[in-house]
């Protein structure tokens, strides 16, 4: 007999234990940043392992264990090479690793080469390639303060969209990709992002809030769109989550879904209002 999932309401998930993690998450990313970004880059390298096995599992079928263990060490590779050389490093290391991708799925034979150099591909883009932006602002003046700040804007639209959701969300926003994101939730995260953002900007940076206000809602919509993306690879690959690793959030890539699109996001507009 199949195990029948526990009915978690609105929420979607088991709330205690997604704040549990949630919050052991952040004070482990926030003691990384403080401490040095050297420290962070290695966190998010063995990161982007974790998540490189869990998309290769949910994504990519039948690739030979040379081709998994490749995407393993690519991954992180990339991302180091973000904190050593910058946006031309990490440039560097994205291609250089898509090239080996080619060259060595050959080994494997003809079948299904597209499919699986095609997905390997997207696996380093989703992943650690939008990660190395998130690198690449922890080794700016004031890194640290920029990446938390990045990850307290998504953070902020994530929970101003559950708190509001759960409470009076009624109207689907895309029922078909994610029936439990509403848009009462999607003016939930506006309201808790515009105050986050406004007391970001004027008490960490010392610039006027309004700013914040633009950068925020801005990473609000791209943490909305990120969670989305998630949600239809998910919906098309026919499963709930990409792993069960975390308890209340699933795999790392279902935590990662919104922060990994904002940590571009991020780092362009941080360079032009910062």
């Amino acid at each position: 007999m199949a195990d029948i999932e526990p009915d978690y309401g609105k929420a979607g998930r088991n709330l205690p234990a997604a704040i549990a993690v949630g919050i052991s998450l952040l004070a482990i990313v926030i003691a990384s940043l403080f401490i040095d970004p050297a420290l962070f880059a290695l966190l998010a390298a063995l990161i982007m392992v974790l998540a490189a096995r869990e998309l290769n599992k949910a994504i990519v079928v039948g690739l030979s264990q040379r081709m998994i263990l490749l995407l393993q060490v690519c991954a992180p590779v990339i991302v180091l090479a973000a904190s050593q050389g910058g946006p031309e490093w990490l440039l560097g290391a994205y291609v250089a690793s898509l090239i080996t991708v080619l060259i060595v799925r050959l080994l494997d034979g003809q079948e299904a080469y597209v499919h699986h150099v095609t997905r390997s591909i997207f696996i380093l883009t989703y992943a650690p390639l939008l990660t190395g932006f998130a690198v690449l602002l922890s080794v700016q003046p004031d890194g640290a303060w920029k990446v938390l700040a990045f990850v307290l804007f998504t953070a902020a639209s994530d929970l101003g969209g559950y708190i509001s959701g759960a409470l009076f969300g009624k109207h689907p926003m895309a029922p078909k990709i994610s029936p439990k994101k509403s848009w009462e939730g999607f003016i939930g995260s506006i309201i808790l992002v515009t105050v986050v953002g406004y007391l970001i900007w004027n008490q960490i940076f010392d610039q006027p809030g309004w700013e914040g206000i633009v950068v925020g809602l801005i990473l609000m919509l791209g943490a909305t769109v990120g969670d989305l993306i998630e949600s239809m690879i998910k919906r098309d690959l026919g499963i709930k989550d990409m792993s069960t690793l975390l308890p209340g959030h699933g795999g790392v890539m279902d935590r990662l879904d919104s922060l990994v699109i904002n940590a571009f996001l991020a780092w362009v507009l941080f360079g032009i209002f910062l």
